[in-house]
């Protein structure tokens, strides 16, 4: 009877295992956390915007806007600053409104917001803008901020679920609105791009309808973050619009990124510049059905060297220098610069009457 073949001893079986086991499972990176020491939550946040409307009620008021549909309800704050909030707005003013925290993920663009705000009560300093020349801008603006659109993704954010872009029933509300809505490409991700069952079926996109039809904003900018770029319509084709309009949209944004951005920034349509379509924009309707003159879309950071399944590294700074340099340097002046630049070409900004046309002109060059 043969001898039986010596076995191989147990360390080099438990080796072979662990290699084969390797070999056939992808073997995630570990995920960034929410860097709780430098971000607030969501909840500290909305207290804080709070607080500081309470100490500037002379120049901000607070709106909290609720609805609800099909039995899943939102909640969105809006901030409106006026420089001198007991006169009458006669029509002589500047509308911007400015849409931060639309995806649940992107943290670092509602801390933005909060900045924002301090910078308009508190005049934070800002890298070689004269204080003086700032107040005379802001005397000819309106500004309503929405500092968290999608507040109910961004607790689910918070509760774990860190690549979470969506609301809080599983909707990406930029992809909720009425401009080519629904329509999927090759590459299109339910995860990612759930549209909803029709155009403005989510109460916050219902929010921000109602907003933009009451407010009539000359400028719409929705802040979001995965890059860095300054983007005009549209999203959903690669190309931009027509006409003189659209032609110092682009000028506004080649000035903005040359003077404040060194040229870093990727600046045109967004459907021609990110590297995919999107369907059902914001922007897109801003542009196309609210007549909005001005509607931009700012990413404002993106790590490309971070995994794809590490969320909170790719959409928002953690290391509190970065945070504290993009937090108070980027993408701030540019609402202003917009207005200055449109103020040199006295550019009349118009909506769909008449009665709602303006001259922007007289504001003193400040950036």
């Amino acid at each position: 009877m043969a001898a039986s073949p010596p076995r191989p001893p147990l360390r080099l079986l438990t080796l072979a295992l662990a290699l084969t086991v390797a070999s056939a499972v992808k073997i995630s990176a570990p995920h960034t956390p929410i860097s709780r020491d430098i971000y607030h939550s969501s909840d500290s946040l909305l207290d804080e915007i709070k607080a500081l409307v309470a100490r500037h009620s002379d120049k901000l008021s607070m709106d909290a806007v609720k609805t609800s549909n099909k039995g899943y309800s939102a909640e969105l704050f809006v901030v409106t600053f006026n420089h001198m909030k007991e006169s009458v707005d006669n029509g002589s003013k500047v509308h911007i409104l400015l849409s931060f925290g639309q995806h649940g993920r992107e943290l670092i663009t509602s801390e933005v917001a909060l900045r924002l705000l301090y910078i308009l009560t508190e005049k934070r300093k800002i890298a070689g803008v004269d204080l003086s020349s700032f107040e005379r801008v802001l005397e000819n603006l309106v500004i309503k901020v929405v500092p968290m659109e999608n507040l109910n993704g961004r607790k689910r954010v918070e509760e774990g679920e860190l690549c979470d872009r969506r609301n809080g029933r599983g909707v990406d509300l930029n992809r909720n609105w009425s401009v080519d809505w629904g329509k999927k490409e090759k590459d299109y991700d339910p995860y990612e791009e759930n549209p909803g069952i029709a155009p403005f079926s989510e109460p916050e996109a219902q929010i921000m309808r109602e907003l933009s039809r009451s407010f009539k904003p000359h400028i719409w900018v929705n802040v979001h973050s995965g890059m860095e770029a300054l983007f005009m319509p549209y999203d959903h084709k690669n190309t931009t619009p027509n006409g003189a309009s659209a032609h110092l949209m682009r000028s506004v944004l080649e000035n903005l990124n040359h003077r404040h951005f060194q040229d870093s920034c990727l600046v045109g349509s967004g459907g021609g510049s990110v590297g995919y379509l999107a369907h059902g924009t914001t922007t897109d309707y801003m542009h196309d059905i609210a007549k909005v003159p001005m509607p931009f879309t700012f990413e404002i950071y993106g790590d490309e060297k971070a995994s794809t399944d590490d969320c909170f590294k790719m959409f928002n700074p953690v290391d509190k220098t970065t945070f504290d340099v993009r937090k108070s340097s980027l993408h701030v002046p540019t609402i202003f610069f917009v207005a200055l630049f449109l103020s040199d070409n006295h550019c009349f900004c118009q909506h769909s009457t008449e009665s709602h046309q303006q001259v922007v002109h007289g504001i003193s060059h400040t950036f």
